[in-house]
């Protein structure tokens, strides 16, 4: 068996001020987002993603990756999104397994008033504080760990 290779008190500080952050940033976004545009982030991250995809579409099994998702996560949060009229599902015409997602116009138009404030917050609270310099290497860092895993997103 192989021996623990536990965390060193720097690495200890360093994960726990990681894991901090992290949740900071995401329940600020949350909020604000739930304030703004009633809905969660991860919600937002789903009409998002569908926007920039071409045809404002992506199969079900795309969209799971893209907004890194298991698929009964990702059907229970679009079925709400198409409740609101803000996505819509239908089969793919040549392959009835295959399920595709689409921003409607609706969504779109919610995705449009809701970024502003989105983009302020991001901003806020995690590019303000820090130097031109800092948001170098914090984006060296986040794409070492990303790397670290198995390659990049399939969005990025």
């Amino acid at each position: 068996m192989k021996a623990t290779r536990w965390l060193s008190d720097d690495e200890q500080r360093v994960w726990r001020s990681y894991l901090l952050a992290n949740q900071l940033l995401w329940a600020s976004l949350d909020r604000q987002l739930q304030r703004d545009a009633g809905m969660p982030h991860a919600y937002y991250i789903i009409l998002a993603m569908l926007s920039e995809a071409p045809n404002r579409e992506l199969t079900m099994s795309q969209l799971a990756k893209v907004v890194i998702s298991s698929p009964s996560r990702l059907s229970h949060a679009v079925a709400k999104l198409e409740q609101a009229g803000w996505v819509r599902r239908r089969k793919h015409e040549t392959d009835g397994r295959t399920t595709l997602a689409s921003l409607t116009d609706d969504g779109f138009a919610v995705l449009a008033a809701a970024a502003p404030g989105h983009v302020e917050e991001v901003r806020s609270i995690l590019f303000d504080p820090l130097t031109p310099e800092q948001v170098d290497q914090l984006g060296a860092i986040v794409s070492a760990i990303v790397a670290g895993q198995d390659g990049r997103p399939p969005h990025l």
